[in-house]
């Protein structure tokens, strides 16, 4: 059951990465873009889409942090890891498929090809990489696949004691 409800936190884990940090990257990457072209500054305090898309990538990082750091199933971390690094792999074969896997077509919503453009930046700037690589480390250490473990050994009583009835 433990692995069960990891591999769903996995794949919950795989649309925030992709589709949450995409999303929120485009609108931060907004604000930055605006200071370079010599166009005012977007004051987060002031902009509430950039206080939400930064709110967003806050609540991925704190997700991301405790799937890592926590005590779940390791799949809850192979899922996501191997999706990233798959399209990571896609991407260094083949840069048109694995932009082509963005859902950048404009017949959808908006917000949707946002994501997906935040997605295709965030896959050719290696950040996808990067965390496949962070969320792959915590599938190699042997204690993340153990269950808990009772503080003491159960002790079988032992007949002799107990007698025969």
């Amino acid at each position: 059951m433990r692995h069960f409800l990891g591999l769903l936190l996995g794949i919950v884990m795989s649309a925030v990465l992709t589709a949450g940090a995409g999303w929120a990257s485009q609108d931060v990457a907004r604000g930055l873009l605006s200071t370079a072209g010599g166009a005012p500054p977007v004051d987060p305090v002031r902009d509430t889409k950039a206080l939400v898309a930064i709110g967003a990538m806050a609540v991925a990082g704190l997700l991301l942090g405790l799937v890592v750091a926590g005590r779940v199933s390791p799949l809850a971390t192979f899922v996501p890891s191997m999706v990233l690094l798959a399209w990571t792999v896609i991407y260094v074969l083949d840069v048109n498929r694995a932009l082509g896997l963005a859902p950048t077509d404009p017949g959808l919503d908006p917000r949707i090809v946002q994501a997906g453009r935040g997605m295709q930046d965030l896959l050719a700037k290696g950040v996808f990489a990067m965390l496949g690589i962070a969320l792959f480390i915590p599938v190699l250490m042997p204690s993340r696949w153990a269950g808990r473990h009772a503080e003491e050994p159960y002790e079988e009583e032992s007949q002799e004691a107990a007698g025969y009835y």
